[in-house]
């Protein structure tokens, strides 16, 4: 699957309250900035994971988000935002600080 004008806007209004925003596409999934700082991911199955290690990987992982895994065993340092954050701007844009700060 490839990312459409409708998912690239999605991730546009879903973190919209962080300001200036930019992404290139890969690997049939998106990459996604916050001036210029590389932040999380559109996966190809749309899922929208973001940047995560040590403490705030933990935070995450107590939320119940899930590890990206390119295949079996075989994670990165990307987590899923919380379910509950996907229809919500400010939650998900509060969540996107963290993982900037965290960066």
């Amino acid at each position: 699957m490839s990312v459409t004008d409708e998912d690239i806007a999605f991730i546009y209004d879903l973190f919209g309250p962080l300001g200036a925003l930019s992404h290139r596409k890969m690997m049939g999934g998106l990459s996604i900035y916050s001036e210029g700082q590389f932040f999380a991911i559109l996966s190809s199955d749309d899922r929208v994971y973001l940047k995560a290690s040590g403490d705030f990987a933990e935070t995450l992982a107590a939320e119940g988000c899930e590890k990206f895994e390119m295949e079996k065993g075989r994670g990165m340092n990307y987590w899923t935002l919380p379910e509950a954050a996907l229809d919500d701007p400010d939650l998900a844009s509060d969540w996107a600080r963290r993982a900037l700060g965290a960066l």
